[in-house]
This record gives C-alpha cells, structure tokens and sequence, in this order.
C-alpha cells in the first residue's frame, strides 16, 4: 500500500542511489515513460538524486545511457542531482540497504524500490558501475518489472485523491 499524497491532486516520487548516475536514472526514465504511458503523468511527478555529490551536473553513466537507448527509452536529459530532504515527497525509493540507510532508514514514506518488485521483493537493485554490460541490462530488467509494479499499485490506489491526513505527521 503506498503512502497518501501529502496534498490531494499531485504525488511525489524520488528514486535514490548512490552516485544519480546508474540505478535510480533508469528507474527514472523507464518510471516517467511508464506512468506517461498509462496517462498518469499528469498527477504523478518522479525524480531521481543521488546520496552522494560526486557526479552532480553530470549525464547518466554512459553505459546505462546505452542500455536504455538499446531497449527504446530516451536517457539524453538526465543530468545527476544530489538527495535533498524529502519533507515535500510523498513517496521515496532506495535502490539498495545502504542507500535506505542513508536516507534515514525506512519509514513510511521512504522504502526500498524493490519493495514492489513482483519476482523478488524487497531485494536490493544492484549496482553495475564497476561491472560489464550484463549488469547494466540485469538492473533494466529488475526496473521495468518493478516500474510496473508501481504504476499498476498508482493506477489501482490513486494515492493523490487522498491527501494526507492534516492530524499526521
């Protein structure tokens, strides 16, 4: 069950990594594409950011860019963003443990993005950066079943109709 919107109308959600330049991009890319798809993307903003600083400004590794461009999806705006806190999301994913920790454990609002995963929940999304290609095409496969995983969970609770309770923190 996901968390209701914090303001009826519109629904947040952040995916994090650690560098912004592998994992949580392509869950980006393939998430916006998914929920524009199903016509949500209208109520339903993503983002994505990164836990640490090193490549803030920066593009999309250069191998997960190519991995999205070989299945169809357009990796050629994302520019790498540092995690800033979440107090305005209604919903943030970490690709793994650590970058769970990182955000300040879990919580209601702030989870694991495999949480949702169909085949293998609440595992943690690899990362490929010190891999070869194969890894970058294992985390698009994990993503897109994911990703529809969560559209689907969007689609069917429309969490934004809600609104948070004003009496909840």
């Amino acid at each position: 069950m996901l968390p209701p919107a914090r303001s009826p109308g519109r629904y947040r959600v952040e995916l994090v990594c650690l560098g912004n330049i592998c994992r949580s991009p392509t869950a980006h890319v393939v998430v916006a594409e998914r929920l524009a798809d199903a016509g949500l993307d209208g109520v339903v903003t993503v983002t994505s950011s990164g836990t640490g600083d090193w490549h803030v400004g920066g593009p999309m590794d250069r191998r997960a860019a190519a991995t999205l461009t070989a299945a169809g999806y357009d990796a050629s705006r994302h520019r790498a963003r540092l995690w800033e806190t979440g107090d305005e999301l209604d919903l943030v994913l970490a690709m793994d443990d650590a970058n769970l920790a990182d955000l300040g454990g879990r919580t209601d609002r702030v989870r694991k993005f495999r949480d949702l995963d169909p085949v293998d929940p609440g595992s943690d999304v690899p990362d490929p950066y010190y891999g070869g290609p194969d890894g970058f095409e294992e985390v698009l496969a994990m993503v897109e079943r994911t990703a529809a995983a969560l559209v689907g969970a969007l689609e069917h609770e429309r969490p934004w109709e809600a609104g948070q309770d004003p009496g909840q923190p």
